[in-house]
């Protein structure tokens, strides 16, 4: 009797500690939900040139700008795809070599743009012109850690869309010692719209970014062809 007593002791033990962590497990938290950052904020610094333009447009090598995004980004399902849209602002300054560019509203030539030699009783140390677009970013992105896109390679494609906010020509020069500035804000010849074609390719937070546009800086017959791009780096997270 006694060894079927034991027999049936060793044969229940397991079962009744299997019962007990059941008991325990069933009682605990569950797992915290985790979720996969987004990429809601994007920041670029960027190289900008004008890539194409007359003979008669002389810029110098180290134009730059700024562009400030927030993205809302929409997962494709079953996949490591998404698409992301937002809004921002890019903001783009390029320098003219020993040039001046007149972009008044008075005068008999006043319809478009012209790109004048600096008048040699000035001699501009510094003459640059400035845009700056409200811009509408949508990219379809791919991203190798779904779970965690601040980690992992990543890369995007995508279109940028943007209406303009503001154009000025800034210019510095001395006059007897001292500094002078020269602004001129006019958006009557700049294109209105701003379409530039973007990609980026990186690891983490952050990657490569380049675009081209496909818009002129100015309006048709308002200013010469000219068509700008840019190269720089881009920071995501969130």
């Amino acid at each position: 009797m006694r060894k079927i007593l034991a027999l049936l002791a060793i044969l229940l033990i397991p079962s009744l500690l299997l019962a007990q962590d059941d008991k325990m497990n069933a009682n605990a938290a569950p797992p915290p939900i985790v979720k996969p950052s987004r990429d809601f904020l994007m920041m670029q610094l960027t190289y900008n040139n004008w890539i194409k333009k007359p003979d008669s447009v002389k810029t110098k090598p180290f134009g730059f700008g700024f562009n400030g995004f927030v993205c809302y980004d929409f997962p494709i399902k079953k996949t490591k795809l998404s698409f992301a849209a937002g809004l921002g602002v890019k903001v783009s300054v390029e320098y003219l070599d020993l040039q001046r560019m007149i972009n008044n509203d008075t005068g008999a030539l006043a319809a478009q743009v012209r790109f004048l030699p600096d008048p040699v009783d000035t001699g501009y140390k510094r003459y640059k012109f400035v845009t700056t677009y409200l811009t509408a970013p949508f990219e379809l992105r791919y991203f190798s850690n779904t779970l965690n896109r601040n980690k992992g390679f990543k890369a995007a494609i995508g279109l940028q869309i943007g209406t303009l906010l503001g154009a000025h020509t800034k210019a510095l020069t001395s006059v007897s010692g001292t500094n002078i500035k020269y602004k001129v804000d006019t958006k009557r010849y700049v294109s209105p719209w701003d379409f530039a074609a973007t990609a980026r390719v990186g690891w983490g937070n952050f990657s490569i970014f380049a675009s081209y546009n496909l818009t002129n800086v100015f309006k048709d017959n308002a200013g010469p062809p000219i068509t700008p791009a840019s190269a720089g780096i881009c920071i995501t997270g969130l």
